[in-house]
């Protein structure tokens, strides 16, 4: 029986090729959008699972709290000396593993010379911890010792080639030997960090590059990822419970502290396989996902789907006129309601395996491209999970029925001496289920139409939103500190060329996280009260200021003029007012305290923007390091003019000059800015394509609603051009309870798309707000579009020959 439905199905298949071909069609497209997402849901949810341990690990994160209680940072670093201390106090600690960044870090090989970006100091039991495929060397003693080094096999073969790397060395900071010990495979594309070079952590004992006494005794250095492994089914809350206490009994007190450590400072867990879709911490590792636009892409998948299930449904109803007989035939010869509509069954789920596979196909050709949008990493190997298999041989059979069950019930009520003779009519109720079917259809679109809007919207804002500096022509160097002697002369030789407009130096530059904080006090009376703001701290030199065009709101600059500048501090507009003081001008020459350092505010910057409009505008102090230069880590060159390619000839030229042994790399200032928002920006791509698809799919279910209210009516047509009617008059009449629908459509997705874009622009500090012509423009577009689609099918049926429509009354 069941194979004589197929044989069926694909003769009607076959019989009826134009409906079957966009039946089929919107399906495909349906469902490849739903495999596509589906593949980004499985690699976004998928991090991190390739360690055995994963449900086990977790990281131990810091939180900072401001005297008011407020939560005013919060890392997912700690300090050196927690985790000798965590081993010790827990016994429940099986595993305890650091890793701390060196950011970027030179590496040289005779003449080859590198800025690595991903070089991490490892513990040596960070392979008991993390499943990492050591190919070369001995993962139990390969980061045992000082001064070695182990390499992902992609970096091996930069510096070595095809050659053995094993016992060869290569040189740190142009000062350390280190040994090649060990090569590994390259942590997958779904870890949260993907560290290139991984260097011995008996090397930090080195006094000149950190020291065994700051091991041990610097509480404030918080760049060390700390991962423990704990037993099986153990309840990680217990453990984190008992935190405060261990704060309190190993946390140095400060000399005139009156409160306990853990009131300032707390210690959590967060679960390893969390980190990449749930932590969105003051500082990362690397860039991570968010569960958000997980949840996002989940419904626009499902919406999609939903849309091609609801057009084949409103496509098989329009061919019912073409099928009726053959029901009528069918249920003469003794078919059964219950025969028939198992058949109709069988079609559509033949239908949907056919969907599913070419889906499959198309998803295999276009997921490159997907990459290319997203940025991801992602391949079909992330499909072979029994999951994914399971899925992919249920969904036909689902979508088949879910898709198929109204047509099938609906056809298989037709009473066979109406239908024999053409006489058949469908009751109101199943017309009025189209017409839901439909507002369902261009609502789901037109919150698609919306949502894109507005992202780009916010998109827009951000690019054109006055930062408060300036970002165009500004390179970034990483600062090397062993230019510090002769700075000003490397600096005199840069400006030489009139194509270099300005050069200064800080600690931080815009686009990056502002998360160096020290105590901040103010004189009240006779004493130093602490200011109850968080107020972050930048170091910068004479020319930083001038190199961003930063505006100086009242006092002045840095200057060599006034002479030592070390003990005067700068600040923005928001600290003025975090402080108490009232304008700029009266901030000018007060006494201030921070970190330690008695000196004088001698100037008010302007607010900028130097994180990201995520963030508010935090206070900021800005203040010159020691004369030593120790507080410099970025290099900042403005150019003039647009000739960037010779600036940055004469840039390269200076550094090989002053700086021969270090390797020269800058970035763009406007890279760094377009990377902040390069997640909205894939989201805002992403709903535009989505958004053409959903919309395209919702036409062709309204061309077949048409078809078939055109097929009901064109009799009525008939009528009416016998009786004088013209083209228009009959479009027009056909065309006005569409566009009903459409609009009811976009009643019901204006609250909707609202509400969600609002909870997105939530993510924004700073964000535009929601024009109402937007809501306007969408439903236009849809209408203009449903138009086009219903006019196709009116104008044929008005300029048909009334003669054929009324040959049977």
């Amino acid at each position: 029986m069941i194979y004589n439905y197929l044989k069926i199905a694909f003769r009607n298949l076959m019989k009826y090729k134009f409906i079957s071909f966009i039946n089929l069609f919107g399906l495909t497209v349906g469902l490849t959008c739903c495999l596509l997402i589906t593949t980004y849901i499985i690699h976004e949810t998928s991090y991190d699972r390739q360690n055995k341990k994963a449900d086990n690990i977790y990281r131990v994160t810091r939180q900072f709290n401001a005297a008011d209680g407020k939560v005013w940072l919060h890392l997912g670093t700690i300090s050196p000396p927690f985790g000798p201390l965590l081993s010790n106090e827990y016994p429940e600690i099986q595993q305890l593993t650091r890793l701390l960044p060196f950011g970027n870090t030179p590496i040289r090989l005779g003449d080859k010379m590198f800025n690595e970006e991903l070089v991490f100091v490892a513990d040596d039991n960070l392979f008991n911890v993390f499943d990492v495929d050591v190919v070369r060397g001995n993962p139990k003693s390969a980061l045992s010792n000082p001064f070695s080094i182990m390499l992902s096999e992609e970096t091996a073969r930069k510096y070595f080639g095809t050659a053995d790397p094993l016992d060869k060395s290569l040189r740190l900071f142009n000062q350390y030997e280190l040994k090649v010990t060990g090569v590994y495979k390259a942590f997958p594309s779904n870890a949260h960090m993907h560290p290139e070079l991984l260097i011995s952590f008996p090397t930090l004992k080195d006094s000149a590059i950190y020291g065994e006494e700051g091991l041990r005794t610097n509480w404030g250095n918080n760049s060390f990822f700390t991962y423990i492994l704990l037993p099986d089914k153990y309840d990680a809350a217990k453990l984190e419970a008992r935190f405060p206490a261990f704060l309190d009994k190993h946390f140095p007190r400060g000399p005139n502290s009156t409160s306990k450590p853990s009131q300032g400072t707390a210690l959590f867990l967060q679960k390893l396989t969390d980190i990449h879709l749930r932590s969105h911490l003051d500082y990362e590792a690397e860039e991570n996902g968010d569960i958000k636009r997980v949840y996002v892409f989940s419904a626009i998948a499902l919406f999609i789907l939903l849309i091609a299930c609801i057009n084949y449904m409103n496509l098989s109803t329009a061919r019912s006129a073409l099928r009726a007989r053959e029901i009528g035939i069918r249920k003469v010869a003794g078919a059964t309601r219950k025969e028939i509509i198992l058949q109709f069954l069988a079609e559509s789920i033949f239908i949907s395996l056919l969907s599913t596979g070419i889906a499959l196909l198309l998803c295999w050709l276009l997921l490159p491209v997907l990459n290319k949008l997203s940025g991801l990493e992602m391949t079909m190997d992330l499909l072979n999970s029994w999951k994914f298999i399971a899925m992919i041989c249920f969904v036909p059979f689902v979508v088949g029925i879910f898709s198929g069950i109204y047509p099938a019930l609906f056809m298989s009520s037709f009473r066979p001496v109406k239908v024999l003779k053409g006489l058949f009519k469908s009751n109101k109720s199943a017309f009025s289920f189209r017409q839901v079917l439909v507002v369902t259809q261009f609502s789901i679109s037109i919150i698609l139409i919306i949502c894109t809007a507005i992202v780009f919207q916010q998109l827009k804002y951000i690019q054109s939103k006055s930062l408060g500096f300036d970002r165009e022509h500004i390179v970034t160097v990483p600062y090397d500190g062993s230019i510090t002697p002769q700075y000003e002369a490397f600096r005199t030789q840069l400006l030489s060329n009139a194509l270099i407009a300005d050069v200064g130096r800080s600690s931080r530059i815009p686009t990056g996280r502002l998360l160096d904080a020290l105590d901040a006090k103010i004189p009240v009376g006779d004493s130093a009260e602490p200011v109850k703001a968080d107020i972050k701290m930048l170091s910068a030199d004479h020319n930083f200021i001038t190199t961003y065009n930063i505006r100086m709101k009242a006092g002045r600059n840095f200057s060599r003029e006034f002479g030592d500048d070390s003990s005067r501090f700068i600040l923005n507009e928001a600290a003025v007012s975090a402080i108490g003081w009232k304008t700029p001008q009266e901030a000018v020459g007060k006494l201030f305290y921070y970190g330690g350092i008695k000196g004088t505010v001698i100037g008010v910057m302007n607010d900028m923007h130097f994180e990201s409009l995520h963030e508010t505008i935090t206070p900021l102090v800005a203040l010159m390091p020691t004369p030593q230069g120790g507080g410099y880590n970025q290099l900042s060159i403005k150019v003039a003019g647009k000739n960037i390619a010779g600036a940055m000839a004469h840039v390269e030229q200076t550094w090989k000059k002053f700086l021969p042994q270090s390797p020269f790399d800058y970035t763009f200032l406007d890279e760094n800015f377009d990377n902040l928002y390069r997640a909205e920006t894939v989201q805002g791509n992403l709903f535009t394509i989505f958004s053409c698809i959903a919309i395209f799919i919702a036409c062709l279910g309204l061309f077949g609603l048409s078809a078939f209210t055109i097929t009901q009516r064109i009799k009525e047509i008939g009528i009416r051009k016998v009786l004088g009617a013209d083209t228009s008059t009959i479009v027009s009449l056909l065309s006005k309870d569409f566009m009903k629908l459409v609009l009811i459509s976009a009643v019901v997705a204006f609250p909707i798309a609202w509400a969600a874009m609002y909870y997105w622009l939530q993510d924004f500090a700073y964000r535009r707000g929601i024009a109402w012509w937007v809501f306007i423009v969408a439903a236009v577009i849809a209408a203009l579009v449903a138009l086009i689609t219903i006019s196709f099918q009116a104008i044929k049926a008005a300029l048909s020959n009334p003669v054929k429509s009324l040959r049977t009354e």
